[in-house]
């Protein structure tokens, strides 16, 4: 099986984890993943933000790292994507107001393609009107936003993911190994351990 080529969508203080982590490990599995986000070409960066839980009434954010993106978002024709990938963080909040991301989202959906969102991801699931009657997790302050979407608010635990469909989702990064693992598997991705 050749790898899936796969479009993640982010954006500055996109969260630091969610952006790195799926990177690296979906591309260590054989997949090519394009970075991309709206006004910047391959080469430019992003900066992204380390959200953390540390007993507070919420998280807490500080500066991440220079994340470089290796393709450009002007460039993107959907129809070579076989999957869609959205990162968490602050980035979501004004990803959504753009039409051509909101353009994108629902050509996954419409296609029926693999779609994998973390935390905050959901704000732009839910403005894309992508949600009706999905079960999503989020992270908990998306609730409201999931529901009026008409989506399932899918209330699991911080390091649980939810399938439903061609949708995977989670509520924040330490739900990696299971939100990554359901996300191969809508792939259709294989690994052995011999």
């Amino acid at each position: 099986m050749s790898g899936k080529k796969i479009l993640m969508i982010c954006g500055d203080f996109g969260e630091d984890y969610e952006i790195m982590v799926p990177f690296q490990a979906l591309m260590a599995v054989g997949h090519k993943v394009d970075a991309v986000c709206p006004d910047k070409v391959a080469g430019d960066t992003i900066a992204t933000a380390v959200h953390d839980f540390e007993g507070d009434q919420t998280y807490t954010e500080k500066r991440g790292h220079n994340f470089t993106l290796n393709a450009t978002f002007s460039d993107m024709n959907l129809l070579d994507y076989d999957a869609l990938l959205l990162p968490g963080g602050r980035a979501p909040e004004y990803l959504r107001l753009n039409d051509d991301v909101i353009e994108a989202v629902r050509h996954f959906f419409e296609t029926g393609k693999p779609v994998a969102a973390i935390c905050h991801g959901a704000q732009i699931l839910a403005a894309a009107g992508v949600l009706e009657g999905l079960n999503c997790s989020a992270y908990p302050a998306c609730a409201p936003e999931v529901t009026a979407a008409g989506g399932k608010y899918a209330d699991i635990a911080i390091d649980k993911a939810r399938t439903d469909g061609n949708l995977v989702t989670a509520p924040a990064w330490p739900a990696h190994p299971a939100w990554l693992a359901q996300f191969l598997d809508l792939l259709g991705t294989r690994i052995s351990h011999a």
